[in-house]
């Protein structure tokens, strides 16, 4: 019965992506200006509001650091997409390709090939210079897409996935931020949403049978893992687009109450689902702590 509801899933998913799969190559007018006194994102998203340094900055200073936070943010899901796909890859090698729930899992390697490419554009129109994680977390991330597997890198998915779905969500509603940047919030949001339910209903077959030591090993890496993602979101040297040192920004960003209260909102969805599922908890939990998603 349960490969039966697999495949019902599936069968529901492929209709979906026939249905509403974009390419924005199409969709997205790429030479179009960006419009003068718009953010790039909503000021509320953005890590320095509400502080003392964010009450300092001009209109026009604001707007510059939500340009170059925005596309820290961009890296950051470009390359959790590449890691995605190599995961993804792997786990349809012992997939039968016959089956729809295979057949998904390539549509949404197809997918996130897209919206590699799409953020890859963005980021170009952005025009800041490159933001990616610290060395040490690109590494991690090389070595868990060669052995990574289970409820933890389902937990990965949906950590990156949903998190990125409200920054996203509440991006495309907001009329004060760039046209581009709204039209490419509401592409991914559609398309990731197959994604969510796929990874949803995988994570709670995963889980099955599984035994102690092998949880507390799951809950471990998933703390560590997805943590690594919140934490690097917003790359320190983006400050220095509005005269901040990094490591000062930084600082002010982690002591800054709203940005806690952002954090754990984005977190809202997901963590209730992970915590039922019991992988919130054991040493990696001061992990979820610092990264604001659990209280």
């Amino acid at each position: 019965m349960r490969v039966q509801d697999r495949e019902a899933t599936a069968h529901r998913l492929l209709r979906s992506a026939a249905r509403a799969s974009f390419d924005p190559g199409i969709e997205i007018d790429w030479n179009a200006p960006f419009e003068p006194g718009m953010s790039y994102m909503p000021p509320e998203q953005i890590s320095l509001y509400g502080t003392p340094a964010w009450r300092r900055l001009t209109e026009e200073q604001r707007i510059e650091l939500s340009r170059h936070e925005l596309a820290s943010t961009t890296a950051m899901g470009l390359w959790l997409e590449l890691s995605l796909m190599q995961l993804f890859t792997r786990f349809v090698y012992d997939l039968d390709p016959r089956s729809a729930h295979a057949q998904f899992a390539l549509t949404e390697v197809g997918d996130e090939t897209r919206h590699s490419v799409m953020f890859g554009r963005l980021l170009g129109r952005l025009g800041t210079p490159r933001y990616r994680p610290p060395r040490i977390v690109h590494d991690a991330g090389r070595l868990f897409k060669a052995i990574g597997g289970g409820p933890s890198m389902w937990a990965t998915f949906l950590i990156g996935e949903e998190i990125f779905d409200r920054m996203q969500r509440a991006t495309m509603a907001d009329e004060r931020v760039q046209p581009m940047v709204r039209e490419v919030s509401r592409i991914h949001v559609v398309e990731e949403a197959r994604h969510v339910r796929y990874a949803r209903e995988e994570i709670v077959r995963s889980m099955e049978g599984l035994g102690r030591a092998a949880l507390a090993g799951h809950r471990l890496v998933a703390a560590v893992a997805a943590t690594a993602t919140i934490e690097f979101v917003v790359d320190p040297k983006v400050y220095r687009s509005v005269g901040i040192e990094p490591e000062q920004g930084r600082r002010m960003a982690l002591a800054n109450p709203h940005h806690q209260e952002i954090r754990h909102w984005r977190g809202e969805k997901v963590m209730p689902f992970l915590k039922e599922l019991g992988l919130i908890s054991g040493p990696g939990t001061g992990l979820w702590r610092r990264a604001g998603l659990l209280r």
